[in-house]
């Protein structure tokens, strides 16, 4: 059970929602979070072409368009240095296409509360294609994360993450998944899930799980990050062990 110090409040958090031409569903994203939490929303315009700000806008969120195209992860990380830079306690993330249901926001922060977890993954196993099962099995045996669900844009991130998540180690990422899970780990932070329910996208497809060669070449890509990432530890470690013998 966490203390009343650690349990995080939804009225103090910023809900930040990365956006790429969502002008269809993102005032009704953007009047579902206020509605449920009451806090503050920042929708991150990640180049869009098609009003997604002006609709955000007129729904009642704050705005921070990007002048340059970053992806999700990269718009998620700008929401989160905004966050940081303007002293709030919390963030929860969540996508502007419709898929996460408002009133479900509210069992992250529970789940946080039992837990007094740093970050809580709001994941939907019942929403995994034979793609994303073959590619989640893969990445539990390289990672050592035993997650159900790696790629939920649905996150609560308590301050210690927020620090981790802003600094210069995240801007390398292409995905906010895996090597941001494995750089929240390797600073022992500790990750629980909840389990959600998610609504079928209402338009569009996903980037990563679009085609088999698609998914081959994202697993590819991520196990480079997992093997830089354990390179990287051995490496610290090494380098621990040789000031120790010096001293």
């Amino acid at each position: 059970m966490a203390s009343p110090e650690t349990a995080l409040r939804a009225a103090d958090c910023l809900a930040v929602i990365p956006a790429r031409d969502e002008v269809a569903t993102v005032a009704a994203v953007v009047g579902g979070v206020l509605d449920t939490l009451g806090c503050t929303v920042l929708v991150v315009d990640d180049g869009s072409s098609d009003g997604t700000a002006a609709a955000a806008r007129a729904a009642g969120a704050r705005t921070l368009t990007l002048p340059i195209g970053l992806g999700a992860w990269g718009a998620t990380q700008a929401g989160i240095r905004y966050a940081r830079r303007h002293g709030f306690a919390s963030v929860i993330t969540l996508d502007a296409d419709g898929q996460h249901v408002p009133e479900s926001l509210l069992a992250l922060f529970g789940a946080q509360a039992r837990s007094g977890a740093n970050v809580v993954i709001g994941t939907c196993t019942e929403r995994l294609s034979r793609a994303k099962r073959v590619a989640w099995h893969y990445l539990r045996l390289l990672t050592g994360l035993a997650l159900a669900d790696f790629t939920s844009g649905l996150r609560l991130y308590d301050a210690n993450a927020i620090d981790i998540l802003a600094g210069p180690a995240a801007s390398l990422l292409d995905y906010q998944d895996v090597g941001v899970l494995m750089l929240l780990a390797k600073h022992e932070l500790a990750i629980e899930e909840t389990p959600v329910p998610m609504l079928p996208r209402k338009a569009g497809h996903s980037r990563v799980f679009a085609s088999w060669p698609v998914v081959l070449r994202y697993l590819v890509h991520t196990t480079v990050i997992c093997i830089a990432q354990i390179d990287a530890g051995r490496r610290h470690a090494s380098a621990a062990g040789r000031e120790r013998h010096a001293c």
